[in-house]
């Protein structure tokens, strides 16, 4: 699979990235079972065959699980850790933790960072994480704990490099400029139903500062890719529909399907997205390869984007 460097970082990531949101349970809340495990572990290393060397994770995905998870595989498939970039993140509380009347919140306090990077680290069964990231903006973050606590942990050998996750514009480059450690990535979520990336600054300043884009949900949760009946109740359902008219017609051109177009669509930006796919789906992730062959004319992206935009550009 074709390579790109994350931000200014030394770091070499895959075209596309995995996204391991869903290799313990099937959504959110799901009870884990031995049959997901089994089924997400199998998605994992049919990923990598397929070229994926960028896998993202998450402290609260499965509450932990999808971390011990990917730690389990590492054990079963030793030798491939040091061909892959194991990215996670941190910073995200849910509700009743640590006690009952805790509401669920955000925490980028220098001990919650170093604390959950512990607690990855010994999940994920490995010493160093290539990639650690903030997952939501905290309100009430203080940029000097969190630069303290890059620092500490990026001397510590604990992390290799750091990045934000749906962080805005304006407090990207406010974290960036007080961060004593380099920031090279900022994940947020871009797909042709949700175009703020393209519109906020976001993508104009990952060109300009020489940041990478990873785009979680490129396909919408599914959506994007699947036939589902239209739905009537949807305010947004004549535009969903076009855009699929639009994509299905771009498609057949091209002689792919939807979803590697609607990737192909992310892949054409010259910001170097990076899109992060979460089937576990093995024939979902073979497909979302396909989209690294398409060569789309600027034509045809912005047929797709005017579709998208539900109106003429002026």
């Amino acid at each position: 699979m074709k390579t790109i460097s994350l931000g200014t970082s030394s770091l070499i990531s895959s075209r596309l990235g995995y996204g391991c949101w869903r290799i313990a349970a099937a959504w959110e809340g799901a009870a884990i079972r031995p049959e997901q495990l089994a089924h997400g572990r199998d998605a994992v290393l049919f990923a990598f065959e397929q070229g994926f060397r960028l896998f993202d994770l998450a402290d609260i995905y499965a509450d932990g699980m999808s971390e011990s998870l990917f730690g389990e595989i590492l054990k079963s498939a030793p030798s491939i850790r040091d061909e892959i970039l194991i990215a996670t993140k941190c910073g995200i509380r849910k509700a009743g933790v640590p006690l009952a009347f805790h509401p669920y919140r955000y925490d980028s306090s220098k001990e919650h960072i170093i604390d959950s990077c512990d607690q990855s680290l010994q999940r994920l069964g490995i010493e160093r994480i290539d990639l650690y990231q903030l997952h939501r903006p905290d309100y009430l973050g203080d940029l000097d704990e969190i630069s303290a606590a890059f620092e500490t942990l990026h001397q510590a050998g604990k992390v290799r490099a750091f990045g934000m996750s749906n962080c805005r514009p304006s407090l990207f480059a406010t974290y960036k400029k007080n961060c004593r450690v380099p920031l090279v990535v900022n994940q947020v979520e871009i797909h042709l139903y949700h175009l703020d990336a393209l519109n906020d600054g976001t993508l104009d300043q990952c060109q300009a500062e020489g940041t990478t884009p990873l785009a979680w949900s490129p396909l919408a949760g599914g959506r994007l890719a699947c036939n589902a009946a239209p739905d009537l109740n949807d305010p947004q359902n004549s535009r969903k529909t076009k855009i699929r008219d639009v994509l299905d017609r771009t498609a057949r051109q091209y002689e792919v399907t939807r979803a590697a177009l609607c990737l192909a669509w992310l892949l054409r930006h010259p910001s170097g997205i990076v899109p992060l796919i979460g089937t576990t789906n093995p024939v979902h992730i073979a497909e979302a390869t396909k989209a690294l062959e398409i060569d789309l004319s600027r034509e045809d992206w912005y047929a797709i984007f005017e579709a998208a935009l539900g109106n003429r550009l002026a």
